[in-house]
């Protein structure tokens, strides 16, 4: 990459100063083909590496003569750069040579603008790859290679990482308008990730937070949720709280919204439980038939539709009969709201977090030896703040005010149940 760095004004130190900026400039070209190709450090490190270039040209911020002659900053704009295969959004620092009346190019922020040749790309998916042994077995000729060490470029990481997770823990939550809320649990591990995921009156999805918890229990689960509240999560007007199930959770629910939480229990879910109970040769036939009854709209044929399918499980297992009421009211919570046309693809499941948690998956799957509690949560907090904004707002986000309207409704007693 070619320096941008101009060796203006007269004097031995005026261009001694140049040189050492050049020098600078030329190691920071070696980093960003790191991070490139060490992602998750991510947008942290490239918004790291882009202030550093600025410094070395213009100068510290509001210390006049700081940086080289004849360049200032410029304020910032909206930029775009590659990160492994993915373009994402950077805000880009500007820099202007005052002599020439024009804007500076960043060698950092150019080079980041385009895909990485084609062996770089094929570094970079196996990088990605990783689990820990192969990944300290690699990064150590890795870092050499870039003139960086294998501790260093940990130290790197684990700061980058770490605020990420500050920036997760400490995110403010009453500046949105809640509608809804998915939770569902992570395994890392021997343990298990409860994931919140929240979802917007205009249909955004935000990623609210997670707890570490060897199941998904009671005491721990109300605990996060309570830490949710007093964040600034609303749930005065009503929250939808989409679950598959599970009791600790379902308890938590109930003890921190109380009647201002309407329950919609996973589909999936309840159709693998009553099929787990049947003979092989038995599940398929259910499967169509519970599926098919949930899908009808209308609250009342939904649930006799599902009378139906319980009549037939009787002859066959008790437990499964047993698993299909168990919960039963709270799977048909969208069909008794009267939206379940509207927003049942988006809220009749789970799917909406358990597709966040596949991406998670495609970077922490491969992890075999998670050295400690504090490596798991700078990962995950790292991988779902670079995960969210590739969210797409929920299906059917249209007919949230109208949902809103029922959940008011229904906390005020005034929804009636269809028989």
């Amino acid at each position: 990459m070619k320096s941008i760095v101009r060796m203006g004004g007269a004097g031995k130190q005026s261009r001694a100063a140049a040189v050492a900026a050049e020098a600078e400039l030329n190691a920071l070209d070696s980093r960003v083909e790191l991070i490139q190709a060490l992602i998750p450090l991510g947008l942290e490190a490239v918004q790291e590496l882009l202030q550093q270039e600025v410094m070395a040209l213009a100068g510290e911020r509001y210390r006049h003569g700081s940086g080289q002659p004849g360049y200032a900053r410029w304020g910032q704009q909206p930029g775009s750069v590659y990160l492994a295969d993915q373009k994402v959004g950077v805000n880009v620092p500007r820099v202007r040579d005052v002599r020439r009346d024009q804007e500076v190019p960043l060698t950092t922020y150019q080079s980041l603008r385009q895909p990485r040749r084609a062996e770089e790309a094929a570094l970079r998916k196996i990088l990605k790859g990783l689990s820990c042994r192969s990944y300290e077995a690699c990064v150590e000729p890795v870092a050499e290679t870039f003139g960086l060490t294998a501790s260093s470029l940990s130290r790197r990481f684990k700061r980058a990482s770490a605020r990420k997770l500050a920036e997760l823990q400490e995110r403010d939550l009453s500046g949105y308008d809640w509608v809804g809320l998915f939770l569902d649990g992570k395994t890392f591990g021997d343990d298990a990730m409860v994931i919140a995921l929240g979802v917007t009156l205009s249909g955004e999805k935000v990623v609210l937070g997670f707890v570490q918890t060897a199941t998904e229990n009671e005491p721990v689960c109300t605990s996060f949720l309570r830490g949710l509240v007093e964040r600034g999560l609303k749930y005065d007007q009503g929250l939808l709280v989409v679950l598959d199930g599970a009791k600790g959770l379902r308890k938590a629910v109930n003890k921190v919204f109380g009647k201002q939480a309407a329950v919609q229990r996973c589909h999936w879910h309840k159709r693998e439980n009553v099929l787990g109970y049947l003979p092989t040769g038995l599940k398929p036939v259910f499967k169509r038939k519970l599926s098919a009854a949930y899908e009808r709209p209308d609250y009342a044929k939904a649930k006799a539709a599902l009378k139906r399918i319980r009549a037939e499980l009787a002859e066959v297992n008790a437990s499964a009969v047993a698993s299909l009421d168990e919960g039963l009211e709270e799977t048909l919570t969208l069909h008794r709201l009267g939206l379940f046309k509207e927003l049942g693809r988006s809220f009749k499941t789970t799917n909406c977090i358990e597709n966040v948690n596949a991406l998670i998956g495609q970077r922490t799957d491969k992890v075999d030896c998670w050295r400690n509690a504090d490596q798991k949560h700078r990962w995950l907090a790292t991988t779902l703040l670079d995960i969210e904004p590739r969210l797409r707002k929920v299906s059917g986000f249209e007919a949230l005010p109208r949902l809103r309207a029922a959940l008011e409704a229904q906390a005020k007693g005034t929804v009636e149940k269809v028989a």
